[in-house]
């Protein structure tokens, strides 16, 4: 059938048939990606996010908790960009002319080394926690991390 008009459409109607068939609505768009910045979402902010997120769960969760008593042999505070105090505890051995076994340690609260370089050269006994897949030696040279200390005889 013809599309003319046949008197039965009023000359408005037509008009405004023809401007919606000449002028669809324009679609939105396309979103461009910005591959530059999901790239540097993947390869630099999701690294730094998982080494911190591993980083805290590794120093907040202890493996294990214990006690050893000895003399303190060697204490000093080490490193280059993060300080932390290192030491070394003798622990005495029962038989005698034997070698004590040493027990390297790391402390990382002040007031602790404070109190370990004050009780020097006599007997202590340490708490440590024992901390594993800490990712970076910046925190401490061993897994052993020092949380109290006392005098014993």
């Amino acid at each position: 059938m013809d599309e003319r008009n046949t008197g039965s459409e009023t000359m408005g109607d037509t008009a405004s048939h023809d401007e919606a068939t000449a002028n669809p609505t324009p679609l939105p768009p396309k979103r461009k990606r910005h591959w530059g910045l999901i790239l540097i979402g993947v390869f630099v902010v999701l690294p730094i996010l998982v080494f911190v997120l591993w980083t805290a769960a590794a120093l907040n969760w202890s493996y294990s908790v214990g006690q050893r008593a000895g003399f303190v042999q060697k204490f000093s505070e080490k490193g280059w960009l993060c300080k932390t105090w290192e030491g070394e505890l003798a622990m005495a051995n029962p038989l005698p002319g034997a070698m004590p076994e040493k027990f390297a340690f790391t402390v990382r609260d002040d007031s602790v080394a404070h109190q370990i370089e004050r009780l020097m050269g006599s007997r202590v006994a340490i708490t440590y926690e024992e901390h594993r897949g800490v990712p970076s030696r910046c925190f401490g040279e061993t897994d052993y991390y020092v949380t109290a200390v006392r005098p014993t005889t």
